[in-house]
């Protein structure tokens, strides 16, 4: 095992374990916010639907930009700060949830699989090689076409 043995090396370790937990505290706090309030805004201004279709996506990404923060954090200090397998064992169940919240806000705010990316990619630039619309339209991508 290694151990940090420097004083100012270890409260440096100490201070980004902090300072990104804050991050992304923050990140989650100040984007659902700004979601709450663009949501207020855009449903007195009309389509409420959208509004509401708007606001999750825009709450979604600052939870999943939050939690990415988060893990970064506990990253450091279970591995850096504290490497002991108690931690380890935390930092692994820790991942695990928050893989499947990301995975699950993802699929919330794309309305896809993240593995089908790459398929849905491929189509669209297959349809734009083609140059007929209709393919186009289909694979989601009409209005790159259209001038």
């Amino acid at each position: 095992m290694i151990t940090i043995e420097v004083d100012w090396l270890s409260a440096f370790f100490r201070l980004a374990v902090i300072g990104l937990e804050l991050a992304g505290t923050l990140t989650i706090l100040v984007g659902a916010g700004l979601a709450t309030f663009l949501f207020a805004r855009r449903a007195r201004a009309g389509d409420r639907t959208e509004a509401y279709s708007a606001f999750r996506s825009a709450l979604g990404r600052s939870i999943l930009l939050g939690l990415e923060f988060l893990v970064a954090g506990d990253i450091v200090k279970s591995l850096v700060i504290n490497p002991t397998l108690d931690d380890l064992i935390v930092l692994a169940g820790l991942v695990l949830v928050r893989t499947f919240l990301s995975i699950s806000l993802g699929v919330e705010i794309n309305g896809h699989w993240p593995w089908e990316e790459t398929r849905m990619a491929r189509e669209k630039a297959r349809a734009a090689s083609d140059g007929s619309p209709a393919t186009a339209e289909a694979a989601g991508c009409g209005t790159a076409l259209k001038r």
